[in-house]
């Protein structure tokens, strides 16, 4: 089955690495930044993984992305609101779509939306 990794326009490398990386908990995959040239980076966690692109022709910034399945979302919320990051405190709600389900979005600072969801089994 193909792999989809979605690319994400971000405006700042240092942003980028204290939401995704400091914040969330996405590990640095690799990094393409050639000397005074706009960074290209592969970020992952837990079998997710995104691209993120200071380049000006790769996409636009506002995108949304779901990521489904996600096992341990209370938990990986509660962690989150523990690491303080003052610039995204997110909720969990339930999903209209299943009263059984969470789900959890942040907005990164460029304006990606990521909406985190686990229907338990």
């Amino acid at each position: 089955m193909p792999t989809l990794v979605p690319i994400l326009r971000i405006f700042d490398y240092a942003k980028a690495m204290e939401f995704y990386v400091d914040w969330l908990g996405f590990a640095v995959d690799w990094t393409d930044q050639p000397t005074n040239a706009p960074a290209y980076v592969q970020v992952s966690l837990a079998g997710v993984a995104l691209n993120l692109s200071e380049h000006h022709g790769d996409c636009s910034p506002g995108a949304r992305i779901r990521v489904i399945e996600f096992a341990g979302l209370a938990e990986y919320h509660q962690q989150l609101l523990e690491k303080d990051y003052r610039y995204n405190r997110p909720g969990l709600r339930v999903p209209a779509w299943n009263a059984r389900a969470l789900e959890m979005e942040v907005i990164d600072p460029f304006g990606n939306r990521l909406t985190f969801t686990e229907v338990p089994g």
